[in-house]
């Protein structure tokens, strides 16, 4: 296992929570949420310090997260009918 591993396996993902989006180590906490925060301007310090129950590492996972999204080879367009 190597590093970008370990880091990932911190994003998870559970029907049970925040209706199956993907979360930081099966809390209440939304990868999107972080990375809406960072967008927005905030440091990584000041989101560990608005939030104590994260760490580094989970804010490192939520970027590593995002990059290997954005690396997919093709979306498909989905339309509701």
């Amino acid at each position: 296992m190597n590093k970008h591993d370990k880091i990932i396996d911190r994003i998870t993902i559970n029907p049970e929570i925040c209706f199956g989006k993907p979360t930081i180590r099966n809390m209440r906490y939304p990868v999107e949420m972080v990375l809406d925060l960072l967008s927005a301007g905030m440091t990584a310090d000041e989101i560990l310090e608005d939030y104590p129950a994260l760490e580094m590492e989970d804010i490192s996972a939520c970027l590593l997260f995002a990059t290997k999204l954005v690396q997919v080879t093709s979306i498909n367009k989905i339309i509701a009918a």
